[in-house]
């Protein structure tokens, strides 16, 4: 969680320092998490091929300050994040939800006048996380990691939909035991992301 807090605070203090005008605002939007078998470590054949996204959400604020380097701006942003995805765990389907705080790092360029493209890290942390199976129980949980975030947007005034892809990049994992197995689940998120924010 230290981390956390000091990526937060680098951030806002390069936000400031980048342009005595900061422009904020708030965010919401949903999000597809696309994984499959390959996200699972040392597993039995509990665990069936595949595995279907499914629908979750964000939400959070966010901060802008131009740098005068080529028209580049400079984007962070808090964000609490649900995951969702769904797997069949002997021939039962079940749920593997985790909840995050992320804090994306975006620089971007705005192109055409109304759009924008942009790319960053994102850390990240778990706050929690639940495999809804019975038999299971968390034994070990890597909590922080860092992903890459990447995409474009567009703005009608105060109003901005955009579109990202984002990869975890370092390992995160969360192993879950139970009497007669045990699942190691890759928590590194591989999602689409649909966003609004609103300029406050």
């Amino acid at each position: 969680m230290k981390k956390v807090i000091l990526v937060i605070c680098l951030a806002f203090g390069l936000t400031q320092n980048s342009n005595a005008q900061v422009n904020f605002g708030i965010k919401g939007g949903v999000n597809y998490n696309n994984t499959g078998k390959e996200s699972f470590k040392d597993a039995t054949n509990d665990i069936a091929d595949g595995a279907n996204a499914k629908i979750g959400f964000h939400a959070g604020v966010w901060f802008r300050g131009n740098i005068y380097v080529l028209g580049l701006y400079i984007r962070p942003e808090i964000v609490y994040t649900e995951v969702k995805t769904e797997y069949l765990y002997k021939n039962s389907s079940t749920d593997y939800d985790f909840k995050k705080l992320d804090v994306p790092v975006l620089l971007g360029k705005k192109v055409f006048g109304f759009g924008n493209v942009f790319i960053g890290p994102s850390f990240q942390y778990i706050l929690d996380d639940q495999f809804n199976f019975s038999e299971l129980t968390t034994d070990e949980f890597d909590k922080f990691s860092v992903g890459l975030q990447m995409g474009f947007g567009i703005e009608f005034g105060s109003l901005g939909i955009d579109v990202r892809w984002e990869r975890g990049l370092s390992n995160s994992e969360t192993k879950f035991v139970g009497n007669s197995s045990s699942v190691t689940i890759d928590n590194r998120t591989n999602q689409i992301i649909f966003g609004i924010s609103l300029e406050l």
